[in-house]
């Protein structure tokens, strides 16, 4: 485990999440707002593989995490701690379509907050596509300030990063 919320538990992907992280990375809504692009099994498999190896790497900078209930250790989505492009620490997170609206990204955000402080990060940024509403709401939320506008290169839309000092 990596950290856990009151509902969820944050831990490293098995190569048993493949069908809910197909059911994840294969939803163009899921993925409207990220790289557009879905995926077939086998490129979830590959991925999924790549991922776990990851783990493995003692100076990687690419993290990303199974989110599970834990009432039912129902695998509901992905969460990221990843270096962006000019060495930020930024965070993301994606559902399952069938979990939206259950509260699980204000949740999963709050946790990765504290999860950041508690290893000595001194901030962390979020970029959103200005139309994900939702995303943006939770971000400022919890504090986060917009410090920058721009046009996403991979799926070129307009987004905003947002940063909170930690």
């Amino acid at each position: 485990m990596i950290f856990e919320t009151e509902r969820l538990v944050i831990r490293k992907l098995l190569i048993s999440d493949l069908q809910p992280f197909f059911e994840l990375e294969s939803n163009a809504k899921v993925l409207q707002y990220a790289t557009g692009e879905v995926k077939t099994v086998l490129e979830c498999e590959n991925e999924l593989a790549e991922l776990i190896k990851k783990y493995e790497i003692e100076d990687n900078d690419f993290w990303i995490y199974a989110i599970v209930r834990k009432e039912d250790k129902q695998f509901v989505g992905t969460v990221a701690l990843v270096k962006d492009e000019v060495g930020d620490d930024e965070i993301g997170y994606r559902f399952i379509e069938r979990f939206w609206g259950n509260g699980y990204a204000s949740e999963t955000c709050k946790g990765l907050i504290l999860y950041c402080r508690k290893v000595g990060m001194k901030k962390i940024i979020g970029n959103v596509v200005n139309a994900n509403v939702a995303s943006e709401r939770i971000l400022i939320k919890f504090g986060f300030k917009k410090v920058k506008d721009f046009i996403s290169e991979d799926i070129g839309l307009p987004e905003s990063k947002y940063e909170l000092q930690l």
